[in-house]
């Protein structure tokens, strides 16, 4: 009975140690769905988002200003490229950004034709702390194209940043962005003379589920 005894508690320690070596392939990854610390997101799977309820983007001409255009529908799309266990950083690659139902209210300026993201994909490095980090392909610059009508016909502004920082929160499943600075690199007197970049997208989801960040 005693040999017995042994043999058995000899092989439960086995199976524990086996198990505690066996990673939770499913588990412990920056990017989650289902909860915090919930099932990993695959790498090939494709995020998406839109405004937050309530909310609107904006690009004004400061970080104190209402001066600008306000777009009051905007979404993305990135694909998961890397997601490696938590306090690690996850890497997406930014393939799609869209804004419509657009205004301004810069002085001359009628409306808003079309609001452009050029030089995509962007890489976006999402860390465990919460850090969004956005930079575009090598050689090359975050740009977004403008197209306003104004009073003396149309005009074509386009706004460049070398990189862009944000955050996210698992409160909301949110992906946020606060004036982050544009300069102008071409376009009419009537162009903003910067852009100052404010949106919130939320939540974020991979195929309808939301997703979190460990």
């Amino acid at each position: 009975m005693r040999t017995r005894s042994l043999l058995a508690l000899a092989g439960t320690v086995v199976a524990l140690s086996v198990a505690a070596t066996v990673p939770a392939s499913a588990d412990g990854a920056v990017l989650t769905t289902g909860s915090a610390g919930g099932t990993a997101v695959a790498v090939g799977d494709t995020l998406t988002a839109s405004l937050a309820s309530g909310t609107t983007a904006t690009l004004y001409s400061s970080s104190t200003s209402t001066s600008g255009i306000t777009c009051a529908a905007s979404t993305f799309t990135a694909t998961v490229t890397d997601n490696p266990a938590a306090s690690g950083t996850a890497t997406e690659s930014a393939t799609a950004q869209t804004f419509g139902s657009c205004t301004s209210n810069v002085t001359g300026v009628t409306g808003v034709s079309s609001i452009t993201v050029d030089n995509l994909p962007y890489t976006t490095a999402v860390s465990s702390s919460g850090s969004v980090a956005v930079t575009p392909p090598s050689g090359s610059t975050i740009q977004t194209t403008v197209k306003l009508t104004t009073l003396l016909g149309s005009i074509t502004c386009v706004y460049q940043a070398a990189s862009l920082s944000g955050t996210s929160s698992n409160t909301d499943n949110s992906l946020a962005f606060s004036n982050q600075a544009f300069t102008k690199s071409s376009g009419s007197i009537l162009c903003p003379s910067a852009g100052y970049f404010t949106a919130k997208y939320a939540p974020v989801s991979d195929n309808g589920a939301a997703v979190f960040v460990n």
